[in-house]
């Protein structure tokens, strides 16, 4: 769709420019996954809430699968009445998304009549349902955690003959391999299984506010739902515990701020019968609780907590601090349960008649049936699986690179899962055949280039949206969840009436304080954080929760009423404003800002 010359737009998909060094980055990533000439004329944003940062090549399967599933569940299975799936183009490593409306009144009628049969089922069983969502959910994370990466000695094990299995244990290796993927598969149909019905009740009963009330904010509708207690929450819940059991035992002292937490277990073990027991809470405390990643469970490198303990050690001083000082650290949820009881009970008052309160009710009871799965989820799927997952993938690299195929196990992240099973070939016939692998003169240089190109592709600024501005971005779900309205679109394109000191974005959650900003462009930079700053991001993860007991407001360029920030912000009743578009480029770290989350305004104080 060409543009006309002086028109305010953003730039076509076929106009994307070669980013210097990056040349031949489209060979990390599928080739349905690159932008076509007929892209030109579609309305793409950037989806930097879930892909705030370059996608290596293995972890382009992170979009790949969850919009394979999303897009089932929500065309397939269920019929929404008026969406289909996501569809998602990779440019210069950056992921872009647009979901394909279902516009035709006669299609959407007949949508209607099975999504009301289909996901009316769902609905009235929710609960039976669920538990046995939990159940399945479950026992594909004890089959990601028993995936074994075959030995391959010199011999295989007398047992392997005498047993009569049947086959050598090269075998294993795609067949265990192969498993992961399709578990991964398997999880993100099971995730969005639930998560799509449970955002559709939502829109459902946002959209009868918005037109019984018509001058309600978002913010008041989020918050009829707040107060709800989700097992995301839980990993924050064990920090408290062993901070409470840090002073229990007089261990506070090691607990200090911007403390190494290295040099923390050091002195723990050296703190006796105390330090062992400590330790002893520590790891009894991690599984499951610390498969928690410092990012939303999309890339590799956003390792757990487990993996990492700098996101847990950064809380754990201030808890103690807390704790020694007889502070109350449990979230506000009772608060907040009160607060959504007067604000429904205003709005229901407002209703004119019986039929209108019986069905608030009954939408208002749905959402809050549904709405602890929106988060709850979160924990046991992008975390808990995924976690698991990225660490068999990396066992898998660990031979490869043990086989000398590889330089590093995480180099395994720089190939095609395609790829990894050529690899995996090469080691299954050298093996076998007692040759050598050609692996090392073919992938090392590979994976050589493809770092290079992952730090060239570092430097470029993906420009928040592309193709034509859409007549007008009503579609509810994108509005929630990634905050892209209409004004967000006027402010990515330079609105007229932009004020240099303020950013505007949604109200996510209430508020009003005044602090020094600390800017964090990279999730693994959180341990930076310090008492009582605002923090300014691209976007947060729910597995943040420990950082937003020691901040005094967030602020998001990404992100929805309903978005994973906004619903953190809430719980732990501190100010919010999401959605601003640009906050991480007009705020700097060290700057006085005021966070207004009534309004939704972030004011740079000069």
């Amino acid at each position: 769709m060409p543009q006309t010359p002086g028109e305010r737009a953003f730039p076509l998909p076929s106009a994307i420019g070669a980013v210097p060094g990056a040349e031949g980055w489209e060979e990390m990533y599928p080739y349905f996954s690159r932008f076509r000439p007929e892209d030109d004329g579609r309305f793409w944003f950037y989806n930097s809430m879930h892909f705030p940062e370059v996608v290596p090549a293995f972890d382009g399967l992170t979009s790949e699968i969850p919009y394979t599933a999303i897009g089932a569940n929500t065309a397939r299975l269920f019929s929404f009445p008026t969406t289909l799936g996501i569809e998602y183009r990779i440019v210069n490593g950056r992921v872009y998304i647009t979901a394909n409306p279902v516009t035709d009144p006669a299609q959407v009628e007949a949508r209607l009549t099975d999504f009301q049969e289909r996901a009316g089922h769902y609905y009235a069983n929710w609960d039976r349902l669920y538990d046995g969502w939990q159940r399945r959910i479950e026992a594909l994370i004890a089959e990601i955690e028993g995936v074994e990466v075959p030995v391959l000695g010199e011999l295989d094990d007398l047992s392997v003959v005498t047993g009569s299995r049947g086959y050598a244990s090269n075998h294993l290796l795609r067949e265990e391999f192969h498993r992961c993927i399709d578990l991964y598969s398997k999880m993100w149909h099971h995730h969005t299984e639930f998560l799509m019905l449970g955002y559709g009740a939502y829109v459902v009963f946002f959209d009868f506010c918005r037109t019984a009330f018509p001058e309600i904010g978002d913010q008041t509708v989020a918050r009829m739902v707040a107060g709800m207690d989700v097992t995301m929450y839980w990993p924050d819940d064990e920090l408290k515990k062993l901070a409470a059991l840090a002073v229990e035992l007089d261990l506070a002292d090691l607990f200090v701020e911007g403390s190494d937490p290295d040099k923390v277990l050091g002195g723990l073990g050296e703190r006796g019968e105390a330090g062992r027991r400590w330790l002893a809470a520590l790891e009894e405390a991690k599984d499951p609780w610390f498969n928690v990643s410092v990012g939303d469970g999309f890339y590799h490198h956003h390792l757990s907590w487990a993996d990492d303990l700098t996101v847990p050690f950064a809380a754990l001083p201030r808890y103690v601090e807390q704790i020694r000082a007889g502070a109350d650290l449990t979230r506000p949820t009772e608060r907040l349960a009160q607060e959504r009881e007067r604000i429904a009970d205003e709005h229901r008052a407002l209703l004119g008649s019986d039929d209108e309160r019986a069905a608030f009710d009954q939408m208002l009871g749905l959402c809050r049936q549904v709405f602890p799965y929106i988060e709850s989820h979160k924990f046991y799927c992008e975390h808990w699986f995924t976690t698991r997952f990225f660490q068999k993938i990396r066992a898998f690299g660990r031979l490869l690179a043990d086989r000398g195929v590889l330089a590093d196990a995480d180099d395994v992240f720089h190939l095609r899962h395609l790829e990894v099973e050529d690899a995996l070939a090469d080691v299954q016939l050298a093996w076998a055949s007692g040759g050598t692998e050609h692996g090392a003169a073919h992938w090392r240089p590979i994976v050589a280039r493809r770092k290079e190109i992952v730090a060239a592709l570092a430097g470029w600024s993906p420009p928040p949206a592309l193709g034509p501005v859409p007549e007008a971005m009503n579609d509810p779900a994108v509005q929630m969840l990634w905050g892209v309205t209409d004004e967000t679109i006027a402010t990515w394109l330079g609105a007229d009436d932009q004020d240099e000191d303020t950013v505007r974005g949604y109200a996510a959650s209430p508020g009003v304080v005044e602090g020094v900003a600390r800017v964090l462009m990279s999730v693994n930079d959180i341990g930076a954080i310090r008492e009582g700053e605002v923090l300014v991001c691209p976007v947060t993860a729910p597995s943040w929760g420990p950082v937003f007991g020691k901040i005094a407001a967030a602020v998001s360029d990404i992100g929805g009423t309903m978005s994973h920030a906004a619903i953190v912000a809430r719980e732990y009743g501190m100010p919010a404003v999401v959605g601003t578009g640009q906050a991480t480029a007009t705020i700097r770290t060290g700057d006085r800002v005021r966070v207004d989350g009534d309004r939704g305004l972030v004011t740079v104080l000069r």
